[in-house]
Order: C-alpha cells, then structure tokens, then sequence
C-alpha cells in the first residue's frame, strides 16, 4: 500500500482521545454516603461485566473510526478488485542528444531508448495524460498512439541539447495535471557530462532508465578555428582530436585541401597557409569515421582579402601605436586612413576605435565630437575604481579609471565587455567605444598579451569596410547576431530571415550572415565538445542527480517496467476507508442508544 498524502497520516493520533476518555472514565468514584442507594451499587456490581464490555466496544469503535478517516485524508493506494491503475499523468523524457546516435551492438543507442520510451507509453490508458518531452525542450501530447508515434520519429540532436531543462519541464506537465498520479520516466543513455549537476523534478516520483553496455571507444575533433579570422593573405588552422589511439585527419577550406595525415589523441593540429582567394570560405576539420559520426567533422570560417588599413593617432596613447606596429609586421593590419584608433576628443570620421580622453577635462569636448560623428553614447560621471572587466577574452583585464557609458536616445548598439555591471565596450556601425584611455592609469588591457590579437579582432571584425565577424554556437542555442543582419545563408545558398535574437540552426555547419545581399559575417555551429565523451554514470550516481518525491534509476528493464505507473497501479481506497469509518459511527450510534434504553429500563 502507498499514499498519496502521507501528512494526513498524523491525524490518526486523534484516536488516543477515545482511548483516553475511556481511561479517565475507569477513574471516575463516586461516593455514596445515602443508604437508599444501596440498592444501585449493588444492581451495578451485578452488571459491572456487561457495562465494561459496553464501554471497551465503543472505545474500539471510535478508535477505528478516527484511524479509517485519518487513512482516508491520506488518499491511500492498494490492491482493490485485481488490475488497473487511477489515472495518472505521466511525462516521458527521451534523451535524443548528440551522444545517442553512438553505434552499440550494430545499432544506435536512440533505437534502444526509442523501444522503451515506447513502451512507456504503451501502457498508458485512456484515463491517463501522456507527454514526450525531448532534450531539445520539444513537448509533443495526445493519445498513447500519438505519442508512441512522436517516439517513433525522434531522432538525433546535433548537440547535447538541454535534459535538465526538458526534467523540469516534464515535472511542471504532471503537476500541472490535476491527476492524483504523477510519473516522469527518463530515458537515456546515463552520459556523465549530461548531468553535471543534480536536476529537480519536483514532487513527483521519477523512474530513471539508463542502458548496462558500456559506450563505445569515441574519436572526436573538439576544436578547428581560423587564426585570425581574417586572412590578410597569410593565416592558421588550429584543430584539435580527441580519443584513444590515432586516426587519418584531413583539413580543407572550400574545395581546397590545406592538410591532412595521422592525428594523435589530444594533439593539437596547426596548419599555416597562405591564400590569394577573397571573401568569405567555409572549411571543414574531418576525422575517418567511427561509431559516433556527429562529432567526426568540426567547421571552421575564415574571411580572405585585403588587410584593413589602420591610422594611429598619436592622442590613442603609446600603447596603441605599439600594438598596431605588431599587428602590421604580422600583416593583420597596414597603414592608411581606412580605420583610425583616436582619443574621443579629437576624432574627426568614421570608421573609428574610439578611446576615453586621458585628461578629464576634455570630457565635455569628447561628447561634442562623439555628437557631431552620430555616435549616440555620452561619456558620463568618472569613477576611480578597480573593477573587473567582464567579455571574452578580457578575462583579468581591470579598469582602474573609466567613464559612465550613457545611451542615446535611439541608440542600439552591441555591449562586448562591461565593468561593474555597466557598459564599458560597446560598438555599433562604424564606431566602437571603449570607456577607459588605453594607458595602464586607466586600465591594464595594454598591458596584457592578448591586447595585440583583441585589437587585431575589433579592427577586423567591427571597424574594417568588410567587417570579419565570426561567432560561435552550439545547435540550437541562443545567439546574438551582430546589428545590421538581417539574413543567415545556409551551407545550400538557401537565405532564411534573421533578427539579432536568434537560435543556431540545428545542422553542423557555416552560415553566412548577410546584411541584404552582402556576407557581413559568420555563424559557425559545431556541437558542444563535452558530448563526445561518452562516460556513462551508474545507475546509483544518475539517481543522485535526480531529486523527486521517489527516484528509482536502474539499468534493469524489468525492474523498470514494474515502477511504471506504480503510483497508480493500485485502486484508491479512500471511498472503501470513509465507507467502513460511516458504519463505524453507525454501529457506535446503535451501541449508545442501545445501552440507553437498557439504563432507562
């Protein structure tokens, strides 16, 4: 027996008051000093036996009583006339992440968790409600049929999608329900980088599934990345292989093989090349296939042409011009009037780094230039301070000297690093403007050694007349797309409308954001690099990661499929239990007016 409401249990200690009553009452004398009762006390030592039989019945019947409606209030669940279960709302999670496609025993590990998923709902009834939820978050209910169908066509993420999310989903379904009986089945194939951390699913019981045979050994490229991503003609393909021996590798830029040979577990791949191409290039990092093929091929996107041309204003600071002296040996960049890096106070056009005035009082000249350029931010209140800089690629980076960044009225604009919560690198078109000089009394950037390449990048990707923005993303994952885009160019040519909120596509690959008919950009989508490990956690670990009412995990199927709707494969007894506890008070009623007839008489 189960119940659905254990608290209630505690108003069965109601039924000491009966008991309690009926002690007191045996302590209860009465002195009786009068000779004409002795006649009573005499007729009551006669039936003394009778009246304590009397008493102890009904003490047993209001007991009884007290204890089958505490039961009730319990909501009980028990064996009542053979088969069945109440109805129950029950929500199964498939996890159909990127590791499920892996080759075990001649098939995919997501046919296996398919069949079970399936047989999940199979055994669900017309009283019950019934979801699939998969990794990706996709809700699909309905009917045992429908649902069984919807397993059916589920197939493979390219990434590791989001099980903890589509768990508490699920949860809120069932509790949600309305129904007294609440199950989240999870299906999946137990990979440990899935479940870093433990999962809430609520008050509702979970039975967890996860398969016995041990995932098979897994070569993997984790990493293929074009340094810089503007080729100015010279450039490098930086790849990176994962697993347990070695294997044949090739890398290749459009039609163009750039290397290929025998990569080691782990080794980094770097490959310098130069091209005479223009424009933008997709490339590809591609391992010989093994049991899981998602993760055998990784992309890369790389821009081809001219270097940017990059003025120096001597009011940039010392640093900067050391920096772009770098960048120009290394041919990033060479010099002209294309770009110019220049204190705020003196910048005369766009496109233009533009940089915080060293001296404060040229704050207010500063705001007039940024007004006369259209930039629509204002250097605010200074603040003397040492705070962390938060972006990419920025991390240790302090400021110790910085301005309030306001926003105009209209201004849109992209943040690419803050301090203390607040703007301090933002950039828009044709201008990008840092909060601090770049001198070490304002900030350390120009101290630091990714200084040089983060310089080379702005200049490349925010400032140049073919701006080389690359991001990165994982299928499916939220994106922030650079203003101005309004397209995404699949790998096909096929041109989908985009908005600068934006969610990856879910196919491997490079898409070219396009501002009209121009490729302004890129958007590689690679999977995530934890999902090529296929470490499984056992079924005791991947318990612990559960948190619900009643969490079993096993690799058993039989075990398994005993917990499906075992909340509910028993009949509710509370309207037997409120039955039995009525007659109770019935023939607690009878044995009171019975015993006060016999004392009338």
């Amino acid at each position: 027996m189960s119940f659905l409401e254990p608290l209630y249990l505690l108003l069965g200690g109601a039924a000491a008051v009966p008991l309690v009553l009926h002690l007191m009452r045996r302590k209860i004398h009465n002195q009786v000093e009068f000779p004409a009762v002795a006649y009573l006390a005499r007729a009551e030592r006669e039936n003394n036996r009778q009246i304590k039989m009397r008493n102890l019945l009904l003490m047993l019947l209001r007991i009884l009583a007290v204890l089958m409606l505490a039961f009730a209030a319990a909501r009980p669940l028990g064996a009542f006339f053979g088969a069945g279960h109440v109805p129950t709302a029950l929500a199964i999670v498939l996890d159909n992440s990127l590791s499920t496609s892996a080759i075990v025993n001649g098939q995919p590990v997501l046919a296996t968790l398919r069949a079970s998923a399936r047989e999940a709902a199979e055994a669900a009834t017309s009283s019950d409600r019934i979801w699939l939820v998969t990794a990706n978050g996709t809700v699909t209910g309905g009917t045992r049929e429908q649902v069984a169908e919807a397993i059916d066509r589920t197939d493979a993420l390219a990434g590791r999608g989001d099980l903890a999310t589509a768990v508490t989903r699920a949860s809120g379904l069932v509790a949600g329900a309305g129904l007294g009986a609440q199950q989240v089945v999870i299906v999946t194939d137990g990979q440990a980088t899935t479940w870093p951390d433990p999962v809430s699913a609520g008050d509702v019981r979970v039975s967890v599934l996860a398969p016995s045979a041990p995932p098979p050994p897994n070569r993997a490229v984790v990493q293929a990345e074009a340094r810089p991503a503007r080729w100015t003609p010279r450039g490098s393909v930086v790849a990176r292989a994962t697993g347990p021996d070695s294997a044949t590798y090739r890398i290749a830029l459009g039609t163009t093989r750039l290397a290929s040979g025998i990569a080691r577990g782990g080794e980094d791949l770097t490959v310098h090349t130069t091209s005479t191409e223009q424009g933008w290039r997709a490339g590809v990092v591609e391992l010989e296939a093994d049991e899981l093929r998602g993760d055998d091929v990784r992309h890369f996107a790389v821009w081809l042409g001219a270097a940017p041309r990059v003025r120096i204003d001597p009011s940039a600071g010392a640093f900067a011009r050391t920096a772009a002296d770098a960048l120009v040996q290394n041919q990033r960049v060479a010099m002209g009037d294309d770009v110019a890096i220049v204190a705020a106070d003196v910048a005369a056009r766009l496109p233009a780094l533009l940089v915080a005035p060293l001296d404060p009082s040229r704050v207010g000249t500063a705001n007039r230039s940024l007004e006369r350029l259209g930039v629509p931010w204002r250097f605010g209140a200074m603040k003397r301070d040492e705070t962390a800089i938060r972006a990419p690629r920025l991390e240790g980076v302090r400021a110790s000297l910085r301005y309030s960044l306001v926003a105009q009225a209209g201004a849109v604009a992209d943040t690419l690093a803050t301090a203390g919560g607040e703007a301090w690198i933002v950039a828009g078109p044709g201008y990008v403007v840092i909060a601090s000089p770049l001198d070490p009394s304002g900030t350390d950037l120009p101290l630091r050694a990714g200084f040089v390449p983060w310089l080379g990048d702005v200049i490349a990707q925010r400032l140049a007349g073919d701006a080389t923005t690359v991001l990165s993303a994982a299928p499916g994952a939220a994106v922030r797309l650079p203003l101005g885009v309004d397209g995404l160019e699949a790998p096909d040519g096929q041109v989908q409308k985009a908005t600068v909120q934006a969610t990856a596509p879910g196919r491997p690959g490079v898409y070219f954001m396009r501002a009209g008919a121009d490729r302004v950009g890129a958007l590689v989508v690679n999977p995530e690099p934890e999902e090529s490990d296929l470490r499984r956690l056992a079924p005791g670990a991947l318990g612990d990661r559960v948190r619900g009412r009643d969490v079993l995990a096993t690799a058993d199927n039989a075990t398994w499929r005993q917990s499906l709707f075992s909340a509910g494969s028993k009949r509710p007894l509370q309207l037997p239990l409120i039955i039995a506890a009525l007659l109770l008070l019935a023939a607690e009623t009878l044995v009171v007016r019975r015993t006060e007839r016999s004392v009338a008489a």
